[in-house]
C-alpha cells in the first residue's frame, strides 16, 4: 500500500466533514503523516454600493475571517486530540480550486474530503465541490458521505 505523508482534509465544518476528519486522523495515524487541515470561506459577493448599515465590506470580510478561524480550532481541538503533526489553512475563493491549489503546493499525497450526496437540482444548482476536486486532483481524494437519517 501507499504510504501518504500529507494528507489535505478539506473542510466546512458540517456533519460530513467531521465524519471526514475521523477518516483523516486515522490515516494520519496509521502513516504517521502530516495533516493539513483546510477551510475555504467562500468568495463573498462584493456588496459595496449597496445600503449596509453598521459595517463595511472590509469589516464583514474580517468577521468572516475571525469566525472561521475561530471554527477551525475548535473543530481540531475536538477531533485531534494529542496528536501533534497538524497544522491548520484557512484561505478565500472557489472551494475546489483553492483545495486542488493547497494539494498541488503542499504535494498532497491523499485528499479527504465530506460530500453531500447532493441530486437533482440541488447538485445543479450548488454543484458538487468534493466531485470536482475528484475530477481534476493529482494525488487520490477520499470522498466521505453522511447517510441521511
Amino acid at each position: 500500500m501507499k504510504r501518504f505523508s500529507t494528507i489535505l482534509l478539506a473542510t466546512d465544518f458540517s456533519d460530513t466533514s467531521q465524519k471526514a476528519a475521523e477518516y483523516a486522523m486515522d490515516l494520519a495515524r496509521t502513516f504517521e503523516a502530516h495533516l493539513l487541515v483546510l477551510h475555504v470561506i467562500n468568495e463573498p459577493v462584493d456588496l459595496r454600493g449597496f445600503y449596509a448599515p453598521h459595517i463595511s465590506f472590509e469589516q464583514l470580510e474580517k468577521e468572516i475571517e475571525s469566525g472561521a478561524a475561530r471554527m477551525l480550532e475548535s473543530f481540531c481541538k475536538e477531533r485531534f486530540g494529542e496528536y501533534s503533526n497538524f497544522e491548520t489553512a484557512i484561505t478565500t475563493g472557489v472551494p475546489f480550486e483553492e483545495i486542488l491549489r493547497m494539494a498541488e503546493e503542499r504535494t498532497a499525497d491523499l485528499i479527504v474530503i465530506g460530500t453531500h450526496g447532493r441530486t437533482g437540482l440541488d447538485h445543479l444548482i450548488f454543484g458538487s465541490t468534493a466531485e470536482r476536486v475528484v475530477r481534476s486532483a493529482s494525488c487520490p481524494v477520499m470522498t466521505i458521505r453522511v447517510p441521511e437519517r
